[in-house]
C-alpha cells in the first residue's frame, strides 16, 4: 500500500490554487476547490502535457496546449480531444497537513 505524504499546510493552498508533489516519480496535483482538496497525475491523456497550470472552469481542469479537460474529483473527461480519465489520488486533511498517496499499486 502507498504511504500518505505530506503535501503542505492545507492554508497553503489558497482556494483556486493548487501545489504540485512527487511521488515515486508521478508529478501529482494538488487542487483546493474551495475548502475541498482534489488531486490528479499532472499529465493529460491526451498528449501528455501538463496540466496544472490550466484554468479551473466548474471543477474541471482544462489543458493549457488542446483545451480538454478533466473533472478533478473524478479524473473523468469533461471536454475533448481527450477520451481517457487522468488518474486521481486520495488525499486527506491531518492536523492541518494536507496528504496524497498514490495508491495505483495496492
Amino acid at each position: 500500500m502507498g504511504d500518505w505524504v505530506n503535501v503542505l499546510p492545507a492554508a497553503d493552498i489558497a482556494p483556486g490554487g493548487h501545489t504540485l508533489v512527487d511521488i515515486d516519480g508521478a508529478a501529482i496535483a494538488v487542487f483546493n476547490l474551495d475548502g475541498e482538496f482534489c488531486a490528479i497525475e499532472d499529465v493529460c491523456t491526451h498528449d501528455g502535457a501538463e496540466i496544472a497550470g490550466g484554468c479551473i472552469i466548474d471543477g474541471a481542469i482544462e489543458c493549457p496546449r488542446h483545451g480538454a479537460r478533466f473533472d478533478l474529483r473524478t479524473g473523468e473527461v469533461t471536454a475533448p480531444p481527450a477520451y481517457e480519465a487522468v488518474a486521481v489520488f486520495p488525499v486527506r486533511v491531518v492536523e492541518g497537513m494536507v496528504q496524497v498517496r498514490d495508491d495505483r499499486w495496492d
